[in-house]
């Protein structure tokens, strides 16, 4: 087996872990392997072993990524910041975007989803730890952006997506798990049926599926250290 054969099964096993403490089955949640900055050579071997999600931070980066290996059929979910002047080359090319914070780019979006593409899927970016430099809304902005994001056509809001400041400490990171959950759930009651909770990295999954992650992205723990690669 190869060490990203082995890194796979090593987080599916992590994951089926965290389910069975959380009572959760574990086919409630789902790997999305982060393959920013990784070759197309490792998202081959990492798709031969059955993994079927792919995430990418970088705009061109992941349609170059994309036509690659257009062969495979996988599923590219945008996971990282995302700049107006970008917004064309994510609703060409991707199935998801989990870090939507801006109404403008909901709107671009919207209106550059190709009508022969599925309405692109996706999560509200939330900055649950309050950094200046995370990116994200505010907590209490979300459930306005989430009842406006609804009314746009081509997108369907599925969840919430947050990246908590990295720490060890295990009850800070239940903590800002919790206040995303929590969130999720507001939002259902004023009747979003979102379905969607994308939380939860490399070193932090157990908790994150603990408070109800349903999609954790994993990208260190699969591929190793990033490569050093420059795209925008």
């Amino acid at each position: 087996m190869t060490t990203i054969s082995n890194n796979l099964q090593a987080v599916r096993n992590r994951i089926a872990a965290a389910c069975a403490v959380a009572g959760r089955p574990v086919d409630a949640v789902h790997l999305l392997a982060v393959s920013k900055t990784q070759s197309g050579a490792c998202v081959r071997e990492a798709a031969a072993c059955g993994q079927q999600a792919f995430g990418e931070n970088y705009a061109q980066e992941g349609a170059e990524k994309i036509a690659e290996l257009a062969d495979l059929n996988l599923e590219w979910h945008f996971i990282g910041p995302l700049q107006s002047n970008k917004t064309r080359v994510v609703a060409e090319n991707f199935a998801w975007v989990h870090s939507l914070e801006r109404l403008k780019t909901a709107e671009r979006l919207a209106a550059q989803r190709p009508i022969h593409l599925p309405p692109l899927q996706v999560c509200i970016q939330v900055n649950v730890s309050g950094e200046a430099s995370k990116s994200g809304c505010a907590p209490a902005a979300a459930s306005a952006l989430a009842h406006a994001i609804t009314a746009l056509p081509r997108l369907r809001l599925r969840g919430l997506m947050a990246i908590p400041a990295v720490t060890d400490d295990v009850v800070l990171q239940r903590q800002n798990f919790a206040l995303l959950s929590a969130l999720f759930a507001q939002l259902n009651t004023e009747g979003l049926a979102l379905d969607t909770l994308s939380m939860g990295m490399s070193h932090d999954l157990e908790a994150a599926i603990l408070a109800g992650a349903t999609i954790v992205r994993v990208g260190t723990a699969i591929f190793g250290e990033r490569q050093i690669r420059v795209f925008n």
